[in-house]
């Protein structure tokens, strides 16, 4: 659901070309997805370190049919500066959750490096998407909700302002779990929180809001 989710959530710009680099693409399912919904003009390159994934991400990209538009690479994001200062509109990202040191470590690598901050903390996020951004691009993100604090600061500490943020519920009545976040390199202060998404409605039925995530169109934006 999480990178449902984070696909979503991405606007952008209605006319001329969009670049993107997804940092951690693992088997490349968010940019495949930002292919299917935007036009001919959006193109998107997925930055991944673990070999494994990053081979079904090229197989994935085959299969699909939208090799010319998504591109895949073998690489540290913490090496960002073998890419080129300023060279997309946007970024997407779904970070590991868990800060590196706490808790127990998965004994699968796969698993510590994609969830516990083994090979990349939210400073190595930030650094690299502000290297890669260009001015006034567009940075996106899913994140623990008990993190968005530091999340946050983080992000603002390296020149990418908020924008928007969506607090993800189970359900009304219980705490968020997630957050959708939205920020812009060199963008002015002002940040719309925008109303809750809850997963589940009346019994255990997803709400509409949530099936919105799983069409072309994404999440309504206010």
């Amino acid at each position: 659901m999480d990178t449902v989710l984070l696909a979503a959530y991405v606007r952008v710009k209605a006319r001329g070309e969009s670049s993107f680099v997804e940092l951690g693409c693992a088997t490349g399912a968010v940019s495949l997805m930002l292919a299917l919904r935007f036009s001919e003009n959006f193109r998107i390159l997925g930055l991944e370190i673990q070999p494994e994934l990053e081979e079904l991400a090229q197989r994935n990209r085959v299969e699909s049919g939208l090799g010319s538009r998504v591109f895949f690479r073998r690489m540290d994001l913490r090496e960002h500066r073998a890419l080129p200062v300023g060279s997309f509109d946007g970024l997407v990202v779904n970070p590991p959750y868990e800060e590196e040191g706490r808790g127990r470590r998965s004994p699968k690598s796969v698993l510590s490096i994609a969830r516990q901050g083994v090979c990349c903390s939210l400073a190595d996020v930030f650094g690299a998407a502000s290297w890669l951004l260009k001015n006034k691009g567009r940075f996106f993100a899913i994140f623990s909700a008990g993190r968005m604090t530091e999340f946050l600061v983080s992000m603002s500490s390296r020149g990418i302002e908020p924008k928007r943020l969506r607090l993800v519920h189970p359900r009304e009545g219980k705490k968020a779990g997630l957050f959708l976040a939205e920020g812009m390199k060199g963008g002015r202060p002002g940040l719309t929180v925008e109303p809750p998404l809850f997963v589940y409605g009346a019994g255990n039925d997803h709400t509409p809001e949530l099936l919105k995530a799983y069409e072309l169109e994404g999440l309504r934006c206010p």
